[in-house]
């Protein structure tokens, strides 16, 4: 960190940035005060000094209450972030008096989450139950962005798409599937291409998925595009939008057969190569992890191995 960095920091009061919110969300100086059960004059003093500090008016006063100029605005995202952090580190810290004596952040794709992290983060913690695993979901592309941040020690996702300088190892692979109503014409083929399923409408996953983003790929080889009906978040959702005769769709063969009793579904393999992926472990660097996070990687890697 620069000096003029820690200069700027050591300047910045949190209550100050507490009471800002405070003002910003109730859109009046006196019913912050209220709130937060500190005298209106305090209230409006600090707020000048923060003004001062960062050299730039933050509020438009006026007689019914208070307006956020284009600075304040940019200061109450930034303000908002730092308090959650704050939060968030203050809950971590407290779980450590109650015996915890690890956490690690993990972030996953969906994939990941709903075939394999459900069985083999239950083992781990029955294992390890002084460690505290915090477990995100995110499109593979937002966990490969989020170890290169900082933001999780360790990513589980779907690496098609590259991870830069990160390092990864081998989880687990899965394949991918059309899911179609149970009937449907396609069925007589028993095994397609994806190509062969472009003259129907289709039920996809989020747009920046690596499995759409696959499709859309697939498709644009051969000139076509996808027939696109919806996007979902979620493989129920998108296992209920089929049944009810809104399209076909691509989802892992695993995770369909453990959509139990979500509609009258059957599924059909695809002859392409990219149905076939890997799932990987991703981290900056995994010998310099914590141990508690390297504990999970060896449990994880050792579940590649025996799956």
């Amino acid at each position: 960190m620069k000096s003029s960095e820690r200069n700027f920091a050591r300047r910045i009061d949190l209550t100050s940035l507490q009471l800002f919110v405070a003002v910003c969300e109730l859109g009046s100086i006196g019913k912050a005060a209220e709130r937060e059960f500190i005298a209106a004059s305090a209230v409006s003093k600090r707020l000048s000094d923060l003004e001062a500090t960062l050299d730039t008016p933050l509020l438009y006063r006026h007689t019914r209450g208070v307006d956020l100029t284009p600075a304040g605005q940019s200061l109450l995202h930034h303000a908002r972030s730092v308090l959650f952090s704050l939060e968030k580190m203050q809950g971590e810290l407290s779980e450590y008096a109650d015996g915890v004596r690890g956490h690690v952040r993990v972030h996953a794709s969906i994939s990941a989450i709903v075939q394999f992290l459900p069985e083999d983060l239950g083992d781990f913690i029955r294992r390890h139950s002084e460690i505290k695993i915090d477990l995100e979901e995110h499109l593979s592309t937002e966990v490969v962005r989020a170890v290169q941040e900082g933001t999780a020690d360790l990513g589980v996702c779907n690496t098609a798409n590259g991870t830069g300088e990160l390092q990864t190892l081998p989880y687990r692979q899965d394949k991918l599937v059309l899911i179609v109503p149970k009937g449907h014409a396609l069925l007589a083929q028993g095994a397609i291409h994806f190509e062969d399923t472009l003259d129907h409408d289709h039920v996809g996953l989020h747009s920046n998925s690596s499995i759409y983003l696959a499709m859309r790929q697939a498709a644009a080889t051969v000139g076509r595009t996808i027939k696109l009906r919806i996007h979902v978040t979620g493989l129920d959702a998108m296992c209920r939008m089929i049944h009810n005769g809104l399209g076909v769709g691509v989802m892992p063969q695993r995770a369909f057969g453990l959509m139990h009793g979500v509609g009258e579904l059957e599924s059909i393999a695809l002859l392409d190569g990219w149905a076939e992926r890997r799932i990987d472990l991703v981290a900056r660097d995994f010998s310099t992890l914590p141990l508690t996070a390297r504990l999970l990687v060896d449990h994880l890697a050792q579940q590649a191995l025996t799956s």
